[in-house]
């Protein structure tokens, strides 16, 4: 399905010189001179390289049709991450470089998304919130609230969120997928 890179939306996936290729970002841009350009993020879904690009918002790339199938996380192996299908139990593979964004968030046991182009596994769509406990941070500040700057906390998958200073190592919390930002508390 032809569509206009004006209609191209962060999480789309389309098809270019043989490339899977998905959209991380997209902005309008107008110029000061000159025709307006669509300004990309976009990655290659098999190999994990980012580029900078632009389009003209008329040019027409080809969308992928994306299937989706539930599945765990079981492990990480050397390279590789281990998912299951939920209903079969097949396995399957995505290397660590494939899901650089998304492996943070990976917890044991976590049900994903994968996702399937043209039967080929490229990727996985995590929850949109996912709960974890703090392995690191500064001593809580008595009398501290929300309200303040806050201070870097690490998770247990060593992803540092910048928290509230009331939070205490030990402490579970909320930490949304999507911005990588503190939530709440579990």
């Amino acid at each position: 399905m032809a569509v206009e890179a004006i209609n191209l939306k962060k999480g789309m996936i389309f098809e270019q010189s043989g490339k899977l290729i998905k959209v991380l970002e997209s902005n309008h841009h107008k110029p000061g001179k000159g025709n307006t350009v669509m300004q990309m993020k976009l990655t290659d879904v098999r190999t994990g390289a980012i580029v900078q690009t632009t389009m003209r918002p008329s040019e027409k790339v080809d969308l992928v049709m994306v299937d989706k199938k539930t599945a765990q996380y079981l492990y990480g192996e050397g390279e590789l991450e281990i998912f299951m299908d939920m209903e079969t139990y097949e396995q399957y593979e995505l290397t660590k470089e494939q899901l650089s964004s998304e492996e943070p968030y990976l917890m044991p046991n976590m049900e994903v998304q994968l996702d399937f182009a043209n039967g080929e596994l490229i990727g996985i769509e995590l929850p949109t919130t996912v709960t974890m406990k703090v392995t690191e941070t500064a001593p809580n500040i008595k009398g501290a609230t929300a309200a303040s700057g806050g201070k870097p906390a690490t998770m247990e998958t060593g992803l540092v969120v910048t928290v509230p200073d009331f939070i205490a190592t030990g402490d579970v919390l909320v930490i949304n997928t999507v911005t990588g930002e503190y939530k709440s508390r579990a």
